[in-house]
């Protein structure tokens, strides 16, 4: 099964370096990385920057469409009172599909303030038990999800998150 993860680190360079804990852990075989885009917010900057993987699959296209997406509806498009809501809306419908809700669309959006980064992750084929070994003691949030209650469960267990 495809995982949709969006996690949320505490400091602007903390998503570049779980990046590279994961593609460590791809080339040793534990997860399939099929695409991902990283958020960077420095503080002091007005708006956050990116950073998109373009994984080479076939289903990267895919989800490199739905990451361009949110990340430019949830963080470049300037929205305000009920046009925020409206624009989310759509974008939900957008990537109903993906198993996203409009509720995670705006955890993600309130979670990724100045002074923060993001990981926007679509895997398959994880062992979560050895991968948890790799990323014990990061500090991180897992916001979004498209995994049943079950999986985000267990997913939480094995990464500690919140």
């Amino acid at each position: 099964m495809t995982a949709f993860t969006v996690w949320k680190f505490d400091d602007p360079d903390g998503a570049d370096r779980a990046v590279r804990l994961l593609r460590d852990a791809e080339a040793d075989g534990l997860v399939k990385i099929d695409d991902h885009a990283v958020i960077r917010w420095p503080a002091g900057q007005a708006q956050p920057d990116t950073k998109h993987g373009h994984e080479e699959t076939w289903k990267g296209a895919g989800w490199g469409a739905v990451l361009g997406l949110l990340i430019g509806t949830l963080f470049f498009i300037p929205v305000m009172g009920g046009l925020a809501g409206a624009a989310l809306g759509a974008l939900a419908k957008a990537t109903q599909d993906a198993g996203i809700t409009k509720e995670q669309l705006e955890k993600i959006r309130n979670e990724v303030t100045e002074g923060t980064s993001a990981l926007f992750l679509v895997t398959e084929q994880g062992d979560l038990d050895r991968l948890g070994e790799r990323m014990r003691g990061w500090h991180s949030t897992l916001i979004a999800t498209n995994l049943t209650d079950g999986e985000r469960e267990i997913l939480l267990q094995v990464f500690g998150g919140a």
